[in-house]
């Protein structure tokens, strides 16, 4: 069964009907739906239930800082916890109807066994739930000394095919065959979530990622996708770029880049490269969203679980989830919060007192945690 958290909230729960919709900008004042569900907009201000895995490895040293500042703060939100571990060979039905009901969750890192026959559970969760779209935001802190300034890239990538649709087989000793899908629904999907992103976010530029000079057809067909697209949005800059020729300018001039959208496989590598450029996966907020479900992690994989020894002395950096938690605030439509726990961390990172052993200090979880509620406004 489930752990709910800070029962005044649950007390705090009422009845009321949520807000009529209101009209959105660019179409003429009607109430059609769009596709994008990350849309920072003014709630009701009414406690939500939110699915809380704390994972493998840091996931519950970062997932406890999550749960310790949100009720500092004293946050609209209570948590259903559930025990899911990488090693499981599939997500509980428990989670995946929690999930559905409160249709938010949080989650810890996830172990992804290396080889074998055990398949991901954060795919599991991505395929159950249909969560299409993977978010990175990879910015910049202020105070945190990197090689590039002026860096704020978001890498919107297609999470539920491509290479990883899992289609896998041995045609014979020796030869195995795995399947890259691509199709256009996806790709018009992902490429549509994209330009939404940058048109609500004020976000000028588009770049779509690719390997057409290779994958013709495949990656071809993801390309024509995101030019139909970006024929509807001529208020915003597309271009395109092969994924080797972008990961070298990544590395060499990542301030050219604002919006990313990408394949599955591509994205996951240039999330990952684009944290490494400000400060590493420990500060990159994220989350895979879908037309009805989010779920909110660290933003970039690599490491996601962490080794034994930042586990044993408790010195895993909580700053990537504390400000994925900042986005599910904004999904939830509380941004006073959201914005109040961004502050609070953005300040702490740039007196850098207190930091972990990946920015460069020698502080634990805890205390970055201490700093972070005592910074609160």
């Amino acid at each position: 069964m489930a752990r709910r958290s800070a029962p005044l909230l649950r007390r705090l729960v009422s009845a009321s009907s949520p807000p009529a919709p209101q009209p959105l900008p660019g179409h003429g004042g009607g109430l059609a739906r769009r596709t994008v569900t990350y849309m920072p907009r003014p709630g009701d201000g009414t406690p939500r239930a939110v699915t809380l895995i704390p994972g493998d490895g840091i996931g519950p040293l970062v997932t406890d800082a999550v749960q310790q500042v949100m009720e500092a703060m004293h946050a609209p939100v209570y948590f259903e916890t559930y025990d899911v571990h990488g090693d499981m060979p599939t997500v509980p039905p428990a989670v995946i109807e929690s999930i559905r009901r409160n249709k938010v969750c949080i989650k810890g890192g996830l172990a992804t066994p290396v080889g074998g026959g055990v398949s991901s559970l954060n795919m599991q969760l991505r395929k159950e739930l249909d969560l299409y779209a993977s978010l990175v935001h990879c910015s910049n802190l202020p105070g945190l000394p990197t090689r590039h300034e002026g860096v704020d890239i978001v890498v919107i990538r297609e999470n539920t095919e491509g290479e990883y649709s899992g289609l896998e087989h041995e045609v014979v000793p020796g030869v195995v065959e795995s399947l890259k899908v691509i199709t256009k629904f996806c790709s018009e999907r992902i490429a549509k979530y994209a330009f939404e992103y940058a048109y609500l976010n004020n976000r000028k530029k588009v770049t779509a990622v690719h390997k057409a000079n290779i994958m013709k057809l495949a990656d071809g067909l993801f390309l024509e996708s995101c030019r139909e697209v970006a024929s509807k949005y001529p208020s915003i800059q597309y271009n395109e770029m092969i994924v080797d020729n972008c990961s070298m300018q990544l590395v060499s001039k990542p301030e050219q880049f604002d919006v990313m959208v990408t394949p599955n496989l591509y994205g996951n590598l240039v999330a990952n490269t684009a944290a490494g450029i400000v400060g590493g996966t420990g500060i990159m907020p994220g989350g895979n969203v879908g037309q009805d479900y989010a779920v909110f992690e660290q933003g970039a994989s690599a490491g996601n679980v962490g080794n034994e020894n930042i586990v044993e002395q408790k010195k895993a950096n909580p700053v990537a989830l504390l400000l994925s938690s900042a986005m599910m605030l904004r999904h939830l439509q509380f941004p006073s919060f959201a914005d109040r726990l961004e502050t609070a961390v953005k300040r702490v990172v740039a007196e850098g007192t207190y930091r972990t052993k990946d920015l460069g200090g020698t502080s634990t979880t805890q205390e970055v945690t201490d700093a972070v509620i005592a910074s609160l406004d």
